[in-house]
């Protein structure tokens, strides 16, 4: 274990900047972060003999701001924002014993299956998101179809291939018993504001990133225009209907995760990316050493679940995939436990 004390917060943090988008001055954080270092006596990361990795899920503005596409509120109405104080605070106050940050970053385009360009109905209408789910009896029925339209930039052309795979991925989200294929709002889309990192959040990983010479590995998910990916680890379907992969799991961020003594994770939201992507790699665990899973450990002050008032609430769903985790030999903690 190491010896490294907690370190107070630095003066340029403002937690009540934490809920809006502006510029970090990197020139000047870089300054300040090598003071910062030099003044706390805190080390590269190289020279850690406790290695921990920090996995901060999806902190991007289109999740963490309320005035952008999916804000997580959570029970609070500002669940999202409360959390990212906390994520930043928790970064600060443990600089010298967090290797490694890795932020995933939920990465779209226009035309992907679960946003309303790609489905019509018999009116030439889309779905409205966030309050439509298509299952595989809506596409036998004839409630929803693949745009004709949108076969040109996704299939070259063949809007046939593109209904067999879009009627395939349905019924294997059904039969996986996973949620059904859900119409989401444009949102994190690539080249746009809400695709950024939550610009107090952005921060503390770079002046982490300079106080202890250790690079931010920043993961993009999400950008296969044929699959949900909720988890960093793989896509939501692997296999086509024609038995040719759709895409693949991320073995090479599975693997590197497996190599550090501690593996911390915290974002949004609780009962969607930061649940599957737990899931998955608890799933990866259980097939190599299912001691593995005591390296986990959930920052859950740090993520909120999915509650639109009078609408949905996963709040139940969140906290039962947490106590599944807990029961399978991950850790829950607060961001103020002391994680040494």
């Amino acid at each position: 274990m190491t010896s490294q004390k907690i370190t107070p917060l630095p003066p340029h943090f403002n937690s009540a900047k934490v809920g809006e988008v502006w510029r970090v001055p990197y020139q000047q954080r870089a300054t300040d972060a090598s003071e910062w270092a030099k003044q706390h006596q805190i080390l590269p990361a190289s020279t850690d003999k406790t290695r921990i990795c920090l996995l901060l899920i999806d902190v991007q503005n289109t999740f963490c701001l309320p005035d952008f596409e999916l804000f997580v509120g959570g029970k609070s109405g500002k669940g999202a924002i409360e959390d990212n104080i906390r994520i930043c605070e928790f970064i600060y106050k443990n600089l010298g014993i967090i290797t490694q940050i890795i932020p995933t970053m939920d990465t779209h385009t226009t035309m992907q299956i679960f946003h309303p360009l790609f489905w019509v109905n018999v009116a030439g209408e889309h779905p409205i998101p966030a309050a439509t789910n298509i299952t595989p009896a809506d596409i036998e029925n004839g409630t929803w179809k693949v745009n004709p339209a949108v076969a040109d930039s996704i299939t070259h052309g063949d809007y046939e291939l593109l209904e067999k795979h879009a009627y395939h991925y349905v019924k294997q989200l059904s039969q996986e018993g996973k949620y059904p294929l859900t119409i989401w709002p444009y949102h994190s889309m690539l080249g746009g504001i809400g695709h950024a990192l939550v610009s107090a959040v952005e921060e503390a990983i770079f002046f982490h990133s300079i106080a202890r010479s250790s690079q931010a590995q920043i993961e993009i998910k999400g950008d296969n225009s044929l699959t949900e990916n909720y988890s960093v680890l793989r896509p939501e379907v692997l296999i086509g209907f024609d038995n040719q992969a759709i895409a693949g799991k991320n073995q090479r961020l599975i693997q590197q995760l497996l190599t550090y003594d501690k593996i911390i994770i915290a974002g949004q939201a609780k009962s969607h990316c930061v649940a599957w992507t737990i899931d998955d790699l608890l799933t990866e665990i259980q097939q190599i050493d299912s001691q593995l899973a005591q390296k986990v450990y959930l920052l859950e002050d740090c993520t909120s679940p999915v509650v639109v008032p009078g609408v949905v609430d996963f709040t139940t769903a969140a906290d039962t995939a947490f106590n599944r985790f807990a029961e399978a030999g991950m850790h829950l903690i607060k961001s103020t436990d002391d994680i040494q």
